[in-house]
Order: structure tokens, then C-alpha cells, then sequence
């Protein structure tokens, strides 16, 4: 944990296994394995490769990765589309469980995807995306690792129409390019308010009031946000590791966001929670509060958040699908 999409060329991407789309032969392709031969040295990667072949469909082998910034390369047999009929499916799914088995066996904490079968093995984007989705989510449900699934685009992105009509119908009728006319900004308490009241005609008396030392001003500090999302986590009766896998949160953050009562969040990790933890929206304006934010109509991540709040939908994948579709940072890691 956790899943995280990205847009980018997977030959930059610095982690400890990227997945090279082979055929059974380990031969350079075009597309996406074209690039990782070319970014890593063709002949040196050509020849440790001639050594490794032939490999089993949907099996993976490991490579040096030369010149990538990576560390090594998985390199997977990817099945084409059409030629087993029913099981077009299940053998794509194969292919993104045998490569991260691997990269498991092999300690790796990091692993960056393309996705499989999209491009000369002839898989629909949308079905390879779903495919993808499927396999990894259901990997990370039972194994610590953090996975990249790597897109040019956003076509592959499979965000039902309706609701992209709709995120962008409250998009339409929420979002301020520039600041509010009327936004309200917090008004800072100074430590005298002095405020003219009339007595008699032409007369003016102020009213100072008392100057609170900084001590008391910190006596009457709220929860942290540490604290009141342990407090949310305890409330919704889930366990720790319900709340931070919900929230596609890594372990190792978690720990230091529990042990660290002056941690200070990101504001997508404080959404990430409020989407795990089903807070409704009061609920989540609290939990933001805590962490120093709150919701902002001149932002389109803060409005996209919003919808999904005010329509009580918690599923983290459709989220983060619809986000990246509008090109904003995803939920999570």
C-alpha cells in the first residue's frame, strides 16, 4: 500500500522495479518496451535478456536496469487480446500478480507499471484499466508495497460519463476561478479591540478589552489532527489498518501521524481519511479544521472533494479515477 496513478514517462520514474511489456522471447518491442530498451542501453539490456529467454506467458523475469533511474527492470509476457477467448482476462490478471510477486520475493518497497496490454496486444484501454485496478488493488489488500500505475493519458481513465457529467455540472455551478468576491477570510482576534460607542452627542467612549497573556491563549487549544482522527477512527468503530488502507495511505505514514501529535498533514491525505472513514461533510470540514484547512470554492480539487462528500461516495478508486480525469492530485500517497 498504497496504489497511486500517475501521468509520466515510465523510463524516468526512480523506484525499485519498473515492468517492461514483453512477449515471451524478451524481445524489444515497440511502445512502451521500445523506450525502456532505448533509456536503459539497448545492447546491454538486449543481451542479458537473450540469456533469460524463453519466458511463460504471464511469468516474470528480473533484469538490471542500466541506465534507468530505477534499480531493475521486471520484465512480464504479456497475452494479447483475442486469442484465448474467455480467459483474456484472467491471463492479464496472471501477468499483474506474477510481477508483483516477484518484485515481493525480491524486497522491493516500490514498483511502477505501464498499462499491460493497452498497446500492440491489443487490449481496450478501458478494459486494461479496469483489469489493473482489479489486480492491484486486491494484491495491496494482503501485501505492503507501494505501486505506480503509469499513464500517458487520461483516456484509459474509466470514469462512467454520468458522473464526470455530473462532477463537472457541480464544477460548473461551485468553482471560482479567482478568490470569491465574497470569500471570507478569518478574521485575526487582536489582543485589544477597542470599539467607539456614542454617550452623548459629539462624545465617543471606547470599550478596551482585557489583553489575555499567551499562556491562556494556549490553555484553549483544540484537538490536533492527529488527535481527532484517532478520535473519527474510534467513533466509525474501524481499526487502524482498516482507516489507512481505506485511505490509500502507507503504513509507515500512519505511524508517524499516530505517534505524532503535531503532525501536519497534506490536505489530500486529510481527505484520503475523511473518504475512508465515510465522514459526511460537517465531519470533514472538522477533520480539515484540525489539520489548518478548510474548503475553498476557488479550488477544483476542494469543489471535486466537495461532491463526493455531499453525495456520500466513498469508493477511494472512483475518487481518485474522476481526479486525475480532471487532472488534480489523487487521494492517498
Amino acid at each position: 500500500m498504497p496504489y497511486v496513478l500517475v501521468r509520466d514517462d515510465i523510463t524516468k520514474m526512480n523506484v525499485d522495479f519498473i515492468v517492461n511489456p514483453s512477449n515471451t522471447l524478451l524481445e524489444k518491442g515497440a511502445g512502451t518496451s521500445g523506450m525502456i530498451f532505448d533509456a536503459a542501453g539497448e545492447t546491454d539490456l538486449e543481451t542479458v535478456c537473450i540469456s533469460l529467454r524463453p519466458v511463460p506467458l504471464t511469468q516474470a523475469v528480473h533484469t538490471p536496469a542500466f541506465d534507468l533511474p530505477s534499480r531493475h527492470i521486471l520484465h512480464v509476457a504479456v497475452p494479447t487480446f483475442g486469442f484465448h477467448l474467455q480467459s483474456d482476462r484472467a491471463l492479464l490478471m496472471e501477468t499483474y500478480n506474477h510481477a508483483l510477486m516477484l518484485a515481493d520475493k525480491l524486497n522491493a518497497r516500490t514498483i511502477a507499471f505501464p498499462l499491460l496490454g493497452s498497446g500492440a496486444n491489443g487490449y481496450p484501454k478501458e478494459m486494461a484499466f479496469d483489469i489493473a485496478n482489479k489486480a492491484i488493488t486486491a494484491y495491496l489488500q494482503r501485501h505492503d508495497i507501494t505501486v505506480y500505475l503509469v499513464l500517458f493519458d487520461q483516456e484509459a481513465v474509466e470514469v462512467s460519463r454520468k458522473i464526470k457529467a455530473s462532477v463537472q455540472h457541480f464544477i460548473d455551478q461551485h468553482y471560482v476561478d479567482q478568490a470569491e468576491k465574497h470569500y471570507k477570510r478569518r478574521n485575526r482576534r487582536l489582543d485589544i479591540q477597542m470599539a467607539p460607542r456614542v454617550v452623548e452627542e459629539g462624545q465617543f467612549e471606547f470599550e478596551v478589552n482585557e489583553m489575555r497573556s499567551l499562556d491562556d491563549v494556549l490553555l484553549e487549544l483544540e484537538e490536533s489532527f492527529s488527535e481527532r482522527l484517532l478520535r473519527f477512527i474510534d467513533q466509525k468503530g474501524m481499526t487502524d489498518v482498516d482507516a489507512y488502507k481505506g485511505a490509500n495511505i502507507d503504513r509507515r505514514l500512519f505511524s508517524k501521524i499516530r505517534t505524532n501529535k503535531e503532525y501536519q498533514p497534506q490536505k489530500k491525505t486529510v481527505f484520503a481519511f475523511a473518504i475512508s472513514l465515510r465522514l459526511n461533510l460537517d465531519e470533514a470540514k472538522d477533520l480539515l479544521q484540525a489539520a489548518g484547512y478548510s474548503l475553498s470554492r476557488s479550488s477544483k480539487f476542494d469543489v471535486i472533494m466537495e461532491y463526493f462528500l455531499v453525495n456520500e461516495v466513498y469508493d477511494l478508486m472512483e475518487v481518485n479515477e474522476t481526479l486525475f480525469a480532471f487532472d488534480q492530485p489523487i487521494l492517498g500517497a
